[in-house]
């Protein structure tokens, strides 16, 4: 992962979750928010938040007099997401390194990360940290994105990138969002971290938005994607973006267009 891979600052956080939250993540924070609250715990610790996306579903779900600790590295997204939430008396709000937790042992009942697991420098070390401020039985739930070929946008987006900068192609999405999808690597990291009855299950959805701008304007303006843009051409943001809703129009038509996406939901028992 490139060091610029996990960089959310300036607009980033507001165009991510303006556009980018509701294309594709929606459904997944449904769906994952669901599965919590069939467990009934006591005590929910989600790690790498981004804006809120999670909480959103999750704590209305939720009976009162259970804890949830929302944390994330990166303090602008951190910031926003509680500032999109109304004022809840069970949700804490703690900036937090998923690599080093600044919580006891064996103090949750369940740990989640929505999308946030492809972008640790170390997984096996993110996976221990989970399981050691879990609590014995408990579940550590998280989502990664399944191979970008599955990814019907992303996948056209990269492609059109790939022609525009061929010298230097902008390879965060493969590299990052999507570069941590082999169930044998994901079942051989929670092993070592000493997770086990690890189930991972493959979720399809469809992706929507008004218009293939919009799309553009997501991918290239609201994620990491944009500085990569950025540093190869400091004054074509909207240009490239232009040219990438083109291509998507071109592909997918005009007005509202949609298409396919995929991810894996893991869930791992300590």
């Amino acid at each position: 992962m490139s060091n610029t891979d996990a960089v959310f600052t300036g607009s980033i956080p507001e165009f991510y979750d303006s556009y980018m939250v509701p294309l594709i993540f929606e459904p997944y924070a449904r769906d994952l928010a669901d599965r919590v609250a069939r467990l009934a715990p006591k005590s929910v610790l989600e790690t790498a938040v981004g804006t809120g996306v999670v909480p959103r579903a999750l704590v209305r779900r939720l009976p009162a007099g259970v804890r949830y600790v929302v944390t994330d590295l990166n303090e602008p997204m951190l910031a926003f997401a509680a500032g999109r939430q109304p004022e809840d008396r069970r949700i804490e709000w703690r900036w937090a390194d998923a690599l080093d937790l600044p919580f006891e042992d064996a103090g949750f009942d369940v740990v989640i990360c929505q999308f946030g697991a492809m972008f640790f420098p170390d997984r096996s070390r993110g996976f221990a940290e989970a399981r050691r401020v879990l609590r014995p039985g408990g579940r550590y739930l998280f989502s990664v994105w399944d191979r970008i070929g599955t990814n019907e946008f992303t996948d056209v987006i990269t492609e059109v990138l790939g022609a525009y900068f061929p010298a230097d192609p902008p390879r965060f999405m493969v590299r990052t969002p999507h570069g941590y999808h082999d169930e044998a690597v994901i079942r051989s990291d929670l092993a070592r971290a000493g997770f086990h009855d690890v189930s991972i299950e493959g979720i399809d959805a469809v992706s929507r938005a008004p218009s293939a701008w919009q799309v553009a304007r997501a991918f290239c303006q609201g994620t990491p994607l944009r500085s990569e843009i950025e540093a190869r051409d400091p004054a074509g943001l909207e240009r490239v973006t232009a040219i990438v809703a083109e291509a998507l129009e071109a592909r997918y038509g005009m007005g509202e267009v949609e298409a396919g996406i995929r991810a894996h939901v893991v869930t791992a028992v300590k």
